[in-house]
């Protein structure tokens, strides 16, 4: 049952994370009927949206001699390599033009500070610096959080486990999102069940 606290929160819903784009994710495409129909069920909706500067730290086109999914030591720790995706202002960038954005109330830019990635729609990758948002949902009265998008084991799977941490109850909807690797979505279903988040199917709503 959704109640007056809850809200969906999309994650990264953007053309360059869909096959053919600079970052593709394995039938991404399919969310976007599962979270156009869910958007209507809730009282509230907010997205979020990878704004990278294009000489980002986090793209492999940034470090000589290294490749897309390598890992590398920047600052703040660990971080994997990507193509280079979601620049500021690129039709790869915006929200996608399928997902429909009437009851959409916030949407939050992040990764745009050009020396640290940001996977969480909560704190960037030094799991320091926040973003805003949680102060956003305590000013909305929000209770539960209910994540759909892209991808799993990165941002739908970060921005879940700080919402757990920060104290919100946390619905993950499995078939409104997808991963970029199994090993990437299973490690990340492993460490969301150890923070409580709950599980379910659109077909629950």
């Amino acid at each position: 049952m959704i109640l007056p606290g809850d809200l969906l929160l999309v994650v990264d819903v953007q053309p360059d994370f869909m096959p053919g784009g600079a970052l593709p994710v394995a039938g991404g495409d399919a969310v976007l009927p599962v979270i156009n129909r869910l958007q209507p069920l809730f009282p509230m909706v907010a997205a979020t949206q990878d704004w990278h500067p294009a000489d980002h730290s986090s793209f492999a086109s940034q470090h000589p001699g290294r490749s897309p999914f390598e890992t590398v030591t920047l600052g703040y720790g660990e971080q994997v390599l990507w193509p280079d995706h979601c620049i500021q202002g690129t039709p790869g960038a915006a929200l996608h033009p399928a997902l429909e954005t009437d009851r959409i109330e916030l949407v939050l830019r992040k990764g745009f500070r050009r020396a640290i990635d940001s996977y969480s729609a909560f704190r960037e990758n030094d799991r320091r610096t926040p973003t805003g948002l949680h102060g956003y949902l305590q000013e909305r009265g929000v209770k539960r959080v209910f994540i759909a998008g892209l991808a799993r084991g990165y941002c739908t799977d970060f921005s879940a486990e700080d919402a757990a941490e920060l104290g919100y109850q946390v619905v993950l909807i499995e078939d409104a999102c997808r991963g970029i690797t199994p090993e990437a979505t299973a490690a990340g279903t492993a460490r969301l069940r150890a923070h409580g988040v709950q599980f379910v199917q659109s077909a629950a709503f």
